[in-house]
């Protein structure tokens, strides 16, 4: 019996989680992209678009994670209300100055970190918004891509925003898509290059989650399923 035949394919929910002041940007094109590839492989899509809902990220002093009681806020509950249950949390953002807007910094802090103690963040602790779960996410940048391998742009981000994120809250693996000169002169080919990798993207994630890591690794058909 082949590994096909003996893995059942689970549904798979996704948080996508958007972060750009322009709902005409090309994050919103890659989150409008990759929502629909989810959503035609029969998986569930769940959009948090931080400018949209007007999320404030700024951390108030009864919510450190350092106190012995920590309050949460009514929209940081509401968010995790909205989240439980998701198997991948995919952040898709500009890069600005070197690293993650404000606002995706601040969801990170307030709602991501929500309880999360040091000796938590120490341990690896696996809670039950994170724990496990995978983080995907897509970033842009005006710079081309000569100029941020230069400036260490890749392995500096992914070792305090992507790497931290999967360690401190216990999460599964981490995966990061980056999209270079993007600008208002983007011709129409390249973006729609860049938004066929998303779909690509999209579908080996939604295959990961369904079938799990070894399974794909084991049976290319599995994989094949959700590509198109």
């Amino acid at each position: 019996m082949s590994i096909q035949e003996q893995v059942v394919a689970r549904d798979g929910r996704h948080a996508v989680i958007v972060c750009h002041p322009d709902p005409d940007s090309f994050n919103h094109a890659i989150a409008a992209r990759y929502c629909d590839e989810v959503r035609a492989a029969g998986q569930t899509v769940v959009v948090r678009d931080l400018y949209a809902m007007h999320f404030d990220p700024i951390l108030k002093a009864d919510e450190r994670p350092t106190l012995a009681d920590p309050v949460r806020s009514h929209d940081v509950m509401t968010e995790h209300e909205i989240l439980l249950g998701c198997d991948v949390f995919v952040l898709i953002y500009p890069i600005w100055f070197g690293s993650a807007p404000a606002m995706m910094k601040g969801y990170v802090e307030r709602v991501f970190g929500a309880g999360v103690s040091p000796d938590d963040v120490r341990h690896q602790a696996r809670g039950d918004l994170l724990g496990n779960k995978r983080l995907l996410s897509f970033t842009t940048s005006a710079m081309s891509e000569p100029w941020l391998a230069q400036e260490g742009q890749e392995m500096g981000l992914g070792a305090v925003f992507d790497d931290y994120i999967v360690h401190a809250f216990g999460m599964h693996s981490r995966e990061h898509k980056r999209f270079a000169l993007i600008t208002d002169k983007t011709g129409q080919q390249s973006a729609a290059s860049y938004l066929w990798e998303v779909a690509q993207q999209a579908h080996r994630t939604c295959a990961q989650v369904a079938f799990g890591d070894e399974a794909l690794m084991h049976d290319s058909q599995l994989a094949r399923r959700f590509s198109r």
